[in-house]
């Protein structure tokens, strides 16, 4: 089935992926989000990985359910996303040149891409890990904290668990660590101090403004009128605060994905 999603981007779903092919594509990202908000990506990222697609990616974004197994989420996450690879090459769309795959997350997303390259020898170039959070159960869903007293209800693995598998098994040697500074949900400072453990020379850490659901759409339009007056002027000043965090985003990532590019303002 193929979408467009509000813009002129035309979203394919392939295999409980929603996937974009740009022309001339230099990468792949395979895309991850965080609970619940995965589900759709194409709607609740579609600013931020369009924007990854106009830089020449070829974007994979694999839709999943909100479950306790974790390591169940990670393993169907690859084959998804392995299944959206094999169309792509039946369907000659790859070409022959090798392109790079990425692997982009946020919140929960970081975590099952931290899962895939802990338990799967997979080819990444790197990771992108955006806001990652790694809670109990009980701490996650406030439902648990009630039952949990009676019932052990907990994520596989737990937090715990997941620390030593990525300590101890984590392959993909390149990441991006972002975090944002208004953000109340964030344990990337942990994971930071693993990673700089097991890959120290190949880890980028960066701070931006925002909070949690920065990389979430915020997609707002102000409609002028047919002749520029001061709201008009105040609308557009809303709209450029609060499309500065994501732009910064976007920046950011393309930066680390392509560092020898140059990027105009009007590409963010």
């Amino acid at each position: 089935m193929i979408t467009r999603i509000m813009s002129n981007i035309y979203w394919q779903e392939i295999s409980s992926n929603w996937v974009i092919v740009p022309r001339n594509p230099i990468g792949i990202v395979h895309f991850l989000g965080g609970a619940f908000v995965g589900y759709l990506p194409h709607i609740t990222y579609r600013l931020l990985l369009e924007n990854l697609s106009a830089k020449g990616f070829i974007i994979i974004a694999t839709s999943f359910l909100n479950s306790l197994d974790h390591i169940t989420i990670a393993k169907q996450a690859l084959l998804d996303f392995d299944q959206a690879l094999l169309y792509l090459q039946k369907k000659s769309v790859l070409g022959k040149a090798y392109l790079p795959i990425y692997g982009v997350g946020h919140s929960m997303g970081c975590k099952i891409h931290l899962l895939i390259g802990s338990l799967y020898k997979v080819d990444r170039v790197g990771n992108i890990l955006i806001s990652f959070n790694n809670y109990a159960a009980s701490d996650a869903i406030p439902l648990v904290e009630k039952l949990n007293s009676n019932l052990n209800i907990e994520f596989t693995p737990t937090p715990q668990e997941t620390q030593d598998l990525v300590h101890e098994n984590y392959n993909i040697r390149r990441n991006l660590l972002i975090r944002f500074t208004h953000d109340t949900l964030d344990q990337s400072t942990i994971l930071r101090k693993i990673l700089q453990q097991r890959f120290p020379e190949m880890l980028t850490a960066k701070t931006l403004q925002g909070n949690h659901f920065t990389p979430i759409n915020q997609d707002l339009s102000w409609k002028l009128g047919r002749e520029f007056n001061p709201l008009d002027a105040m609308g557009q000043w809303l709209r450029q605060e609060a499309y500065r965090d994501l732009n910064q985003l976007k920046y950011t990532i393309n930066v680390w994905l392509n560092p020898l590019a140059i990027f105009s303002r009007k590409s963010l």
